[in-house]
């Protein structure tokens, strides 16, 4: 099995909720519940890739690792790429891009799409849960993906697109895209390489670079569907609900 290494985007300068990396949940940051999540698969080394020097501070101090990027990438993919070269790991077969502010997402499904990667030798590789909930269809902040075939807990079929837009109800095989990236290395370098295509910048989702350029992006079904904290809504709702597990 090829070596990933798990690599993590952060900034504070998110539009929708500035400074969420550091927002407390059980009196530890978003960020270093994600470290702590990736930790825990053993799937390889983690490191946060940060534009903001207090996140840096905050992962080290909680026992992670992190690197200072670029305040100017367009993307987490981008961002990743850069710590990737600082990094200089010459023997990782895959680098998989966890996304720092879904700090419910689930570990098993994090080792599943690594065990799908290896198993297929796919190019990018993500993950897509089913949508229960009817109301998550009309909402544009719960990204979607649609697959070439019904996904199942053995299979993982081609995307053939991802969206944000409501009008897919009468669409086949929709489900609810998890923000997390497997890319072979060599792929990540090519893709990192491209302009952004007017798609990726319109709809705001940078898989759409990888369709647009005709790259193969597999799914795996994730077991659940974790709230992502884009918001304060989010935020106080993802709070609660780890807080009660506590």
């Amino acid at each position: 099995m090829s070596k990933t290494l798990i690599l993590i985007p952060s900034r504070m300068s998110a539009s929708r909720l500035p400074g969420k990396p550091l927002l407390k949940i059980n009196n530890l940051a978003i960020i270093s519940h994600v470290v702590n999540k990736a930790k825990n698969t053993k799937i390889g080394r983690v490191v946060v890739c940060a534009e903001d020097q207090v996140i840096v501070d905050e992962v080290k101090k909680n026992g992670g690792e992190a690197i200072l990027t670029s305040q100017n990438h367009k993307t987490g993919t981008d961002r990743i790429f850069e710590a990737f070269e600082k990094l200089e790991i010459n023997d990782v077969g895959y680098v998989l891009n966890l996304q720092g502010d879904e700090p419910a997402i689930d570990e098993n499904d994090i080792i599943n799409l690594n065990n799908f990667m290896n198993q297929n030798n796919s190019e990018i590789g993500t993950l897509g849960a089913s949508i229960n909930d009817k109301s998550m269809l009309k909402n544009n902040n719960v990204v979607k993906v649609t697959t070439e075939e019904k996904l199942n807990n053995s299979n993982f079929p081609l995307a053939v697109n991802f969206m944000r837009n409501a009008n897919i109800e009468n669409r086949n095989n929709v489900y609810h895209h998890i923000g997390i990236y497997s890319y072979n290395t060599k792929i990540l370098k090519k893709l990192v390489n491209l302009p952004q295509s007017k798609n990726e910048i319109d709809n705001k989702l940078e898989q759409l670079r990888a369709i647009d350029n005709d790259f193969k992006i597999n799914i795996a079904l994730a077991k659940t569907s974790p709230i992502g904290v884009d918001t304060e809504e989010d935020y106080l709702a993802i709070k609660k609900i780890m807080e009660y597990k506590s």
